[in-house]
């Protein structure tokens, strides 16, 4: 990805929720989570978020062209606190994906462990003897000829987890760029979005639990 080919979009933040610990907001598709590697990549998520709340702290990423509901931590506390909830995957996330072609089964699960493609980076692809292990339940919402509706259950944070996994039981989620291809490739934007984020606030540890409505 050149500088040329990054156009983040400009619209204002969306906070979902803000408190003394914690900030979640709506990130929109084609922005980078982190900066990447040269001036160009610069504008990202967590620094617009830091405008607003200087003290605002990562705790996870989405992909450059995920929507959806991303946390911050807004004190090293929390910061703490919600990282050790994800690495132990005591979060929940739920996800909607529109992917290609009639998926006939109601419900599924994915199981196929991954590993990062070196000479293709960043793809991933699956791996049975080196690969980590990489879960995903899913549910067809609904489905036509062309393409269906999908939720999708990560149990497991691995990279591009739910966009190969897609693409291997024959789905490719619509509009990827590295693993759709033909018509599967030509929509607007990738057609992923972290839907709900269930946690414990670093707080007190009560149960929370955040929606983003898919914007397709």
């Amino acid at each position: 990805m050149n500088g040329s080919e990054y156009n983040p979009p400009q619209d204002p933040l969306v906070v979902l929720h803000e408190d003394h610990e914690i900030v979640v907001v709506d990130k929109p598709t084609g922005l980078l989570s982190v900066p990447g590697k040269g001036e160009h990549l610069a504008d990202c998520l967590i620094t617009r978020v830091q405008a607003a709340y200087p003290t605002a702290l990562l705790v996870h990423r989405l992909d450059r062209d995920t929507s959806g509901v991303m946390i911050f931590g807004l004190t090293p506390n929390a910061q703490r606190h919600l990282g050790k909830q994800f690495e132990a995957r005591a979060t929940k996330k739920t996800y909607v994906a529109r992917v290609y072609g009639r998926v006939q089964e109601k419900t599924g699960t994915v199981d196929l462990p991954l590993i990062v493609d070196w000479p293709n980076r960043p793809l991933q692809k699956v791996d049975h003897e080196e690969g980590r292990q990489a879960v995903t339940d899913w549910r067809v919402v609904r489905a036509s000829d062309d393409e269906s509706r999908v939720r999708l259950y990560p149990k497991t944070g691995r990279s591009h987890q739910l966009r190969v996994h897609m693409r291997e039981i024959g789905h490719p989620i619509l509009g990827d760029p590295f693993y759709a291809t033909g018509p599967a490739l030509d929509y607007p934007r990738l057609m992923l979005h972290s839907e709900t984020l269930q946690f414990r606030h670093p707080d007190g540890g009560r149960g929370m639990r955040i929606t983003a409505k898919a914007p397709f």
